[in-house]
């Protein structure tokens, strides 16, 4: 469909088109406003996977590794988070930021996304955490290793491919939410989700415009998944249930 004008697509069915055009990659590539909408998102993806991996890893190894009164109810507490409909922090999220300044910013989008990659990331890395030996710590500990030391270079390159899982479910979910981010965003911080929009008028759906859109933001999760798919099936499969 990226390929075929309008005319063609809703005109006759076809597997392969039968003249191939690129006239729908010209109009997106002739535009400003996508490559400031492709920006927008590429910040607030980036600041929210940041944002989430800092404080989802400290927190997954205290859940990993320590016992203590409500530790089960507390990390219950934090799904309930990720399990609400976003929906149901449109407007405090919206009345917050419209206070304080933050309102069409990247930085509103990616702190709202947090609130539900954050339990999700505690989750997926407090399984595989839980994975390793305590004794590595210990271990650690005998051979005068102080806990900075070991846990930025012995326990974190040994969970690299936590990191890695738990960066692309972060990534996805910020990639293509559409609710929160066109809510919170005006004219300036736009994300390439809501530019999509934008192929609906009063003329009827552009189709072929649609379709390269799709295509050109579909690749940067294309790639996230190159990098990280032989860890994939193992973050699917691990994090604590009980």
């Amino acid at each position: 469909m990226a390929l075929r004008n309008n005319s063609d697509i809703v005109g006759t069915f076809q597997v392969f088109p039968a003249a191939p055009t690129l006239a729908n990659f010209e109009k997106i590539f002739n535009d400003p406003v996508w490559y400031q909408a492709f920006g927008n998102s590429m910040s607030y993806v980036t600041i929210n996977t940041l944002v989430s991996l800092l404080v989802a890893v400290p927190a997954a190894y205290v859940f990993s590794r320590y016992r203590f009164l409500g530790d089960r109810q507390l990390f219950f507490w934090l799904l309930t988070n990720r399990m609400a409909p976003p929906a149901v922090f449109l407007l405090p999220f919206f009345q917050l930021y419209s206070s304080i300044g933050l309102f069409d910013t990247p930085l509103a989008i990616a702190l709202a996304h947090c609130l539900f990659t954050v339990p999700l990331s505690v989750w997926i890395l407090e399984g595989f955490f839980s994975s390793v030996p305590t004794e590595l710590d210990e271990m650690a500990q005998i051979d005068g290793h102080k806990f900075p030391y070991f846990f930025m270079r012995i326990f974190l390159p040994i969970n690299r491919g936590a990191l890695g899982v738990t960066l692309f479910f972060c990534f996805m979910f910020s990639w293509v939410e559409l609710l929160l981010a066109r809510t919170l965003s005006g004219s300036e911080a736009k994300p390439i989700v809501v530019v999509m929009t934008r192929t609906v008028s009063a003329s009827g759906l552009d189709w072929g415009v649609l379709a390269a859109a799709g295509v050109l933001t579909v690749i940067p999760g294309v790639v996230v998944v190159w990098f990280v798919r032989k860890h994939l099936v193992k973050g699917f499969a691990m994090g604590r249930v009980s």
